[in-house]
Formats: structure tokens, C-alpha cells, sequence
């Protein structure tokens, strides 16, 4: 599959893999990758919050942890250590309520040892969760990108069949350059956005309840996906409750309304394909 774009890197026209096939023992309807053009915007919590909310929903839930380096949805789900493996393939760890996930961490002897490899290696390592791990029957797989649009990111659009994906950002000046590189990104792969979500998008007074943006002007992002034509998906806050369940491992068990609205243009995704 030829790709009609020029590679950044040489100006010179390349060739985009074909997908690569899950492992034959993995049935996964729909694949939405979550990504953000930087770092620290909350996009591993705003993924494990889909996961369980899409999980709560009824639908068989997956979370593939791309994010090599920086992995953190064992720590949100209360996962620790030791991924079982037999002669077919590896096996995802399972949270309380059911949502399977891969993630470097659970490979490592003690969850603090870094991993210290070059892009080549943790790209290799992301295509392994994808065609070595026996995934089962999901609904929906959702990937955690590393921040950017460097290797792995580069990686996981080409050798995974990703349906859609969501742009997570805060509402600080940078937010326009910030989507526009995610979104350019995602239109040179061929992938449709879904939407956007801002997090950290605001905090509730705790006396008087009043909404208070912290940013400033709240209309930030707002502006970002009108002039991109897209829909934002959700209004996250600074949500104390939200950040316990993360560092006690209960994400999966946190319940919240911030998104609804990402959760029915996920279900309308799924629905084209149909349940199962």
C-alpha cells in the first residue's frame, strides 16, 4: 500500500506497510488510538477513562499500553507484574471489572526499572502487542500513544488497522499548534479524528460550587476543533476523585459523566460494524 505523502525526513515518497494481522486467536472490532501532541495533558487517564466506560457499557474492553517509556495503566487499574504466556502467545492481565490490558510494565521485574531502548526496539515491542498477545473477543481496543508524532505513534498507524482516533489537550495558548500537529498527522496516515477532549479543562469551587478556568478564557480548545471541523468530546475538570482512583488503581471503577458524549460517538462507530 503505497503511501502518497512525503516522508518529513527525506522529502522523498515512501511506502506505508501493509496492517499487520492481530494474533489469530484475536478478535477486535473497533481500534481507537488516543494520542496528544505533548506530553503531560492527561491522555493515559482520559484512555483508561474509556476504557471503563465503554467496559460499563457492556462492551468487551482492551487496553494496549504503546506508551513503552512512560507506562501507566497497570498503575491505574491496580495491575502488578507477571504477563502468562504458553506456545501460542501472550496473555493480557485483567482488571477487577474485565478490561484487558498489555504494558511494558507488567514485563518488568520491579515496576520503577526504567526502559532504556532506542526507537526501533520500543516500536518492535508495540507490533508485539499487537500480533503476539491472544486478546480474545473485544469490542473496542484502546490505544495509549506516547506523546507526539515520532516513532511509536508513526508505528502504531501503520501496522495496526486503527478506526478512529482522539486528540487529548488542555486549554493553554499552545493548544492550537498542539491538535493541529496531532490532526495533520492523523490526515497524512488516512485516519479519521474522532474528536478532541480537553482535560484539565476547569475546577469546581468546592464552597460555592462555581466553575472556575484556570486557563483563563475557556473557549480555547472550543475554537481549535470548530476550525478543524471537529466535535469536543468532553469538558474534563481537575477532579480530586479522579485522581485517587488513578494512583489507587481503580480506574476501572470510576464513575463519571465528563464523557459521555465521546462514549455515543463511540458506540455510533461501533454500531456501523455491529456488536461482536
Amino acid at each position: 500500500m503505497a503511501c502518497n505523502h512525503n516522508c518529513n525526513s527525506c522529502g522523498e515518497k515512501c511506502d506505508v506497510p501493509q496492517t499487520d494481522n492481530p494474533h489469530e486467536f484475536s478478535h477486535i472490532n473497533r481500534v481507537i488510538a488516543v494520542m496528544s501532541g505533548k506530553g503531560g495533558v492527561g491522555k493515559s487517564s482520559v484512555t483508561a477513562m474509556l476504557a471503563a466506560a465503554m467496559n460499563k457499557k457492556g462492551y468487551s474492553c482492551a487496553v494496549l499500553d504503546a506508551d513503552i517509556t512512560g507506562a501507566s495503566m497497570p498503575k491505574m487499574f491496580g495491575l502488578h507484574g507477571g504477563i502468562q504466556s504458553d506456545g501460542t502467545g501472550m496473555f493480557p492481565a485483567e482488571t477487577k471489572k474485565g478490561i484487558r490490558v498489555i504494558s511494558a510494565n507488567l514485563l518488568l521485574e520491579h515496576e520503577g526499572d526504567p526502559i532504556v531502548w532506542r526507537g526501533p526496539m520500543i516500536a518492535g515491542m508495540v507490533k508485539q502487542f499487537w500480533t503476539d498477545v491472544i486478546w480474545g473477543d473485544v469490542d473496542y481496543m484502546f490505544i495509549d500513544c506516547p506523546p507526539g508524532t515520532g516513532d511509536v505513534p508513526l508505528t502504531v498507524f501503520q501496522s495496526i488497522k486503527v478506526d478512529g482516533i482522539i486528540v487529548v489537550t488542555t486549554p493553554s495558548d499552545l493548544v492550537s499548534m498542539i491538535v493541529e500537529k496531532a490532526v495533520n498527522m492523523a490526515n497524512m496516515m488516512k485516519i479519521p479524528v474522532l474528536g478532541l477532549v480537553e482535560n484539565m479543562s476547569y475546577i469546581v469551587c468546592p464552597n460555592c460550587s462555581e466553575k472556575i478556568d484556570i486557563y483563563g478564557d475557556g473557549k480555547r480548545v472550543s475554537a481549535v476543533a470548530q476550525k478543524f471541523g471537529l466535535p469536543l468530546l468532553a469538558e474534563i475538570p481537575f477532579d480530586a476523585c479522579l485522581v485517587s482512583a488513578a494512583d489507587n488503581g481503580t480506574m476501572d471503577e470510576s464513575d463519571c459523566g465528563y464523557i459521555d458524549s465521546a462514549v455515543d460517538i463511540l458506540e455510533s462507530a461501533l454500531s456501523v460494524k455491529g456488536h461482536g
